[in-house]
C-alpha cells in the first residue's frame, strides 16, 4: 500500500444535497415537527399595533380587554426593562412613551385563542398624540426636521458605530482618501447622478412565528423559526435583565428567511407574553399583513454619486453621499450603512474617494438586513453611473470595467490591500456567455434588444470578532454526529457541513448526522446565520473539530499498533497503516477504545471533537477618514451580463440570457453553488422589475400579494448561466468563501445597463416596471420630435 498523507479534496465534490428520507433528513437527529407538543394549555398572542406613523402615547387603558373572557394578560411598554438591539439598543420590546411607525407594537393580549386575543386587540384603549412624521431620509438628515429619537446621545452602540446626538442620523460612516476636489480638473469626463430605491420586503413562505414558554423557576424557553438563535437569547437576556443561561432557545428549520429572521423581532414580544403567564407556552404568529410592515424591511436609499475619469479611460474620483432610510429604528441598519461606506466604490481602483454614508431615522417600518445587506442597493447606482462614465469615454463598458476593477495586491477604498480575486476572470466569462460583441437582434419589429453588466462585492458584514464552534461525535456503528449553531434556511448549510466532516475524518459523507433542532442548552455557539458568512466561519469551526477527533483516533490506533501517527490515515471509515499495511474498522473502537495486550486493560474511548474559529485581524478604521489594515476579513466578487429584449408597446421587459460569474474561492458543493446563483438570480430580477413597499403619508398601501408582486415561474428568464470561478481564500477551508446573497446583488444595475442600450432610456429609480418604462420611453419620443 502507497503511502498518502493528503485528504483526497475531490471526493466529496459533486455530492447531491441531503434527501429527505420520511420525516426525518438524512443529517437530522431531531426534527421540530410533531415531536414538539404544546398541549391544550397552549395560549394565543396577538399585537395592538400603532396606527399613525409618530404619536406620542398619552395613556393606555387595558381594562375592557382583560375583561373579555378568555383572556390571561395585557402587556405593555411597563413590562419590559430596557432597549434592545444588535448595534444600537436604540428600540423597547413595546413601546413606552412614543411610537414611530404604523404598526409598532404598543400591547399585547395573552388569550386561549388567536380570534379571542385579536378581540381583545380591539378593546385595548390607547390615547395618542399625533407628531409630525419624517418620511424622507434626505429631509431626515436636515437639521429642520423633527427628532424622532432624542435620547440618541444615551443608546448604547457598538465601539465602531457613530451616532449623531441632536440629529437623526443613528450612524455616519465616512471615507477620506486622496484629494477628491483636485482630481476633477484632471478628468476627461465626469458623471452626477442620483439614484433611488425603496423598501422592499422578504416575503418568506413561512411568517415569523415563535413559542416562549416560562417554567416555574423563571428560566424561559423559546421556540422561533430563527436565523439567530443566539443573538436572539443574548439580546433578549440583555433587554430583560435576565441571565444568557436562564434562556433557551431551540430553532427548527426556517421556512425562508432572507435576513427578516435575524436579530429579534417578534420574539421578545412572545417571551414578555409568556411572563405575563408562567407555565403556560404563548405563540405569537405575524399575519401576512404584519409581516410586510411589522418585521423588518429593505432599508430604502436616496444615493447621490459623482464619478470621474481621464482620457484614457482611468478611474481618478468618487464622491458620494448615501441617504439611508433606516426607519423608526436602527438597531440593525446602522451596520448596514457602515458596510456601504466601506464599500462605496465598488470593486473598483480610485485614488481619490470622499463618502459619506448615513443612516437616517424615519418614520417608516423598521430597516434592517436583507439578502446582500445594502449592496444591491449601492450597486444599483455604482453600476449604472460606471456605464454612463464610459460612454462618454466612448469605451466598451467591458473593457471599462476590465481596465478599472481591483485585482489582488490593490489598496482598495479603505486601504486594505486586496486578496487574490477572480473579478477580471469573471467579467470576461460573463460577457462570453452572452456573446458581448456579437450585436443583439429584435426577435420582432415592436421590439428593442440590448445587453448590460454589471459587477460586485460583498465583504461579510459582522463585528470583527463574531465566532464560531462545533463538536463532532462518533457513535458506535462510527457514524458521526455534529453539532453546530449555524441554521438551515434552504441554503444547503447542513450539506455542506456534512461534505466537510466526512471529508476530514476519512468516512463516507452518508455516515454523517447533524444535531438539529439548534438548541441554545446544548449545540455550541455561533453567532448568526448571516452574512454567507457559514461556509467559511463555521465551516473551519468543523474542520477544527473533525480534526480534533481525527487526531484523537490517530494517535491511539499508533499507540495500539506501536506506530507513528504520522503512517496512519483513516479511509472510507476504516485506520489504514501505510508502513505496516494494517487496517482496522472505526465501528466500536471510537466509543469502546481498543484492549491492551494480554487482557491488561483498555485504552482510547469514545471521540469527540472540538472546534472554533474566530478571525482575529479585522482592524478598527479611522473615524474621520474610513482608512485602516483591514476593514473586512474578505470580499467575494463577481459579474453578471444581460441579454434583453424591451416591448416598445408595454414596456415589458424579456430577459433572453443571464450570466452569472462569482469568484467562491472553491466550490465545496458545485450543484448548490449554481442554484445559489440561480436563485439570486429569481430574486435580483424581482426587485429589480417589480418590488416596492409603497406607503401615503406614512401608512402601508400595499401590504399583501394583491399589490406586491414577487417574481414567479413567468418572469424567470429563458436561460440562466451559473459559472463558477475559482481563486482559493487563505483562511478559507479548502480556499471556500460565501456565495448566498452576492448573486442577487448586480442583476438590477445589469438589467438597467442593458435596457439603456436597448433603448436609449436610463431609470434611476427602482423598480424598473413596464408602466414605468413605457411612459420613459414615449417621454423620449416626444422629446426627439
Amino acid at each position: 500500500m502507497s503511502k498518502k498523507k493528503s485528504q483526497n479534496t475531490e471526493s466529496l465534490i459533486g455530492s447531491s444535497p441531503l434527501r429527505l428520507d420520511g420525516r426525518e433528513k438524512v443529517t437530522g437527529e431531531a426534527m421540530f415537527t410533531d415531536d414538539f407538543q404544546f398541549g391544550p394549555r397552549m395560549l394565543h398572542g396577538r399585537v395592538v399595533r400603532c396606527p399613525h406613523p409618530h404619536a406620542r402615547i398619552m395613556y393606555i387603558d387595558t381594562s375592557k380587554a382583560l375583561a373579555l373572557p378568555g383572556v390571561r394578560a395585557v402587556v405593555t411598554g411597563a413590562d419590559s426593562d430596557d432597549h434592545i438591539g444588535l448595534y444600537l439598543k436604540d428600540r423597547f420590546i413595546f413601546c413606552k412613551d412614543r411610537a414611530r411607525f404604523v404598526g409598532d407594537p404598543v400591547a399585547g393580549v395573552v388569550a386561549v385563542s388567536e380570534e379571542i386575543a385579536a378581540r381583545a386587540c380591539e378593546l385595548v384603549e390607547v390615547d395618542y398624540e399625533v407628531l409630525e412624521p419624517v418620511l424622507d431620509p434626505v429631509f431626515g438628515a436636515a437639521p429642520s426636521a423633527p427628532l424622532l429619537h432624542p435620547e440618541l446621545e444615551e443608546y448604547v452602540c457598538a465601539s465602531y458605530i457613530d451616532p449623531q446626538p441632536g440629529t437623526n442620523i443613528a450612524n455616519h460612516f465616512k471615507v477620506r482618501k486622496g484629494d477628491v476636489e483636485s482630481a476633477w480638473e484632471k478628468c476627461a469626463a465626469v458623471v452626477e447622478r442620483s439614484f433611488r430605491v425603496p423598501h422592499v420586503q422578504h416575503v418568506p413562505i413561512e411568517p415569523h412565528i415563535a413559542v416562549a414558554k416560562v417554567a416555574d423557576g423563571g428560566q424561559i424557553t423559546l421556540w422561533s423559526s430563527s436565523q439567530s438563535p443566539f443573538a436572539q437569547r443574548n439580546l433578549i437576556a440583555e433587554a430583560l435583565g435576565l441571565s444568557q443561561s436562564d434562556i433557551r432557545v431551540i430553532a427548527p428549520y426556517v421556512g425562508g428567511g432572507f435576513g427578516s429572521k435575524a436579530g429579534v423581532s417578534v420574539e421578545g414580544m412572545a417571551v414578555v407574553m409568556a411572563r405575563k403567564v408562567p407555565g403556560f407556552p404563548v405563540k405569537l404568529r405575524l399575519t401576512r399583513e404584519e409581516e410586510f410592515t411589522c418585521s423588518f424591511v429593505r432599508q430604502a436609499l436616496v444615493a447621490k454619486t459623482k464619478v470621474g475619469a481621464d482620457k484614457d479611460g482611468n478611474l481618478l474620483a468618487m464622491k458620494t453621499e448615501y441617504f439611508w432610510d433606516a426607519g423608526a429604528y436602527a438597531e440593525y441598519g446602522v451596520n448596514i450603512t457602515r458596510a456601504s461606506g466601506y464599500s462605496s466604490t465598488g470593486p473598483y481602483r480610485i485614488p481619490h474617494v470622499w463618502a459619506d454614508s448615513y443612516c437616517v431615522y424615519t418614520n417608516h417600518p423598521v430597516g434592517g438586513p436583507m439578502r446582500g445587506f445594502g449592496m444591491p442597493e449601492i450597486h444599483w447606482g455604482i453600476e449604472q453611473i460606471m456605464d454612463l462614465v464610459a460612454e462618454e469615454l466612448g469605451m466598451d463598458k467591458v473593457e471599462f470595467r476590465l481596465q478599472n476593477c481591483l485585482q489582488g495586491g490593490d489598496r482598495n477604498v479603505t486601504g486594505m490591500v486586496m486578496h487574490p480575486i477572480g473579478l477580471s476572470e469573471c467579467i470576461r466569462k460573463a460577457a462570453e456567455a452572452i456573446e458581448w460583441k456579437k450585436p443583439a437582434i429584435p426577435t420582432s419589429p415592436n421590439r428593442k434588444r440590448g445587453k448590460g453588466l454589471a459587477i460586485m462585492w460583498k465583504a461579510p458584514a459582522m463585528p470583527p470578532n463574531a465566532g464560531s464552534s462545533a463538536w463532532v461525535r462518533l457513535n458506535e456503528d462510527a457514524t458521526v454526529s455534529i453539532g453546530l449553531g449555524g441554521q438551515e434556511i434552504g441554503q444547503g448549510t447542513f450539506t455542506v457541513a456534512a461534505q466537510m466532516a466526512a471529508e476530514v475524518l476519512g468516512v463516507p459523507f452518508d455516515w454523517v448526522r447533524i444535531s438539529t433542532p439548534v438548541d441554545t442548552r446544548y449545540s455550541p455557539y455561533e453567532w448568526q446565520t448571516v452574512a454567507s458568512r457559514l461556509t467559511w466561519s463555521m465551516g473551519n469551526a468543523i474542520v477544527d473539530a473533525s480534526r480534533n477527533a481525527r487526531t484523537q483516533i490517530l494517535e491511539f490506533a499508533a499507540e495500539h499498533w506501536g506506530e507513528d501517527p504520522a503512517d496512519l490515515d483513516i479511509h472510507s471509515g476504516e485506520v489504514v497503516s501505510y508502513r505496516s499495511e494494517r487496517s482496522m474498522p472505526l465501528k466500536d473502537m471510537v466509543i469502546y477504545g481498543l484492549p491492551l495486550p494480554d487482557g491488561e486493560g483498555w485504552h482510547g474511548g469514545p471521540i469527540i471533537g472540538h472546534g472554533n474559529f474566530m478571525p482575529t485581524y479585522v482592524t478598527d478604521l479611522d473615524n474621520e477618514t474610513g482608512q485602516g489594515t483591514r476593514a473586512v476579513v474578505h470580499y467575494t466578487t463577481g459579474c453578471q451580463a444581460v441579454d434583453l429584449e424591451v416591448d416598445t408597446g408595454t414596456g415589458q421587459v424579456t430577459i433572453h440570457k443571464i450570466a452569472s460569474a462569482f469568484d467562491v474561492g472553491k466550490a465545496i458543493n458545485p450543484e448548490q453553488v449554481r442554484a445559489q446563483m440561480e436563485g439570486g438570480v429569481v430574486q435580483g430580477i424581482s426587485t429589480a422589475l417589480l418590488e416596492s413597499l409603497q406607503f401615503k403619508d406614512g401608512q402601508p398601501a400595499n401590504a399583501g400579494f394583491v399589490d406586491y408582486r414577487i417574481a414567479t415561474s413567468v418572469d424567470i428568464p429563458t436561460e440562466i448561466i451559473p459559472i463558477i470561478v475559482e481563486v482559493p481564500q487563505d483562511d478559507g477551508p479548502w480556499g471556500a468563501r460565501g456565495i448566498g446573497e452576492h448573486p442577487m446583488v448586480p442583476t438590477a444595475p445589469a438589467i438597467a445597463n442593458a435596457v439603456a442600450a436597448a433603448t436609449g432610456v436610463r431609470i434611476l429609480e427602482l423598480p424598473l416596471t413596464a408602466e414605468k418604462l413605457y411612459l420613459e420611453m414615449e417621454s423620449a419620443e416626444k422629446s426627439e420630435v
